[in-house]
């Protein structure tokens, strides 16, 4: 058993601990908000916080997590900074299809919380969630109205 702190909550779970915190939250804890989407890290649809920083979870086995605080989308708007980014998502019309939003305004909201007033450079470094539908530029809009 190993009991991880999820969206201010303690949870003790009975898992391998190389399972990724992915699936954890999805299969044990019923969190489905957090999504699949390469299984390697890349795309981005799988971040959530942890301590505050922006993280893949398909890759993050449970063992590595400890004492960190791990914040899901599920409650990301009852941080004012998550609040702010959620505004301004649905002000800027961002999602089309929607599968990859809730890691980006994940890793949106970590970018705030790290830079508060961000340039178009700093918004190009930090996202590199992937987004088929490519509403970049949406994205960026939406993370300038939120930093103002």
């Amino acid at each position: 058993m190993t009991t991880i702190t999820v969206n201010g909550t303690a949870h003790r779970v009975d898992v391998e601990p190389d399972t990724p915190l992915l699936w954890v939250l999805r299969d044990t804890l019923g969190l489905t908000g957090t999504k699949y989407g390469c299984g390697i890290a890349q795309c981005g649809a799988c971040t959530v916080l942890m301590d505050g920083q922006a993280v893949r979870s398909c890759q993050m086995p449970l063992e590595s997590i400890g004492t960190a605080e791990i914040r899901t989308i599920e409650t990301i708007g009852e941080d004012p900074v998550g609040q702010k980014v959620v505004e301004a998502w649905v002000a800027q019309q961002v999602p089309q299809c929607g599968y990859c939003q809730s890691g980006q305004v994940m890793a949106a909201t970590a970018l705030l919380k790290q830079t508060p007033r961000p340039t178009d450079a700093d918004i190009l470094d930090a996202m590199t969630n992937l987004c088929r539908c490519g509403t970049y530029n949406r994205i960026a809009a939406a993370i300038h109205q939120a930093a103002g």
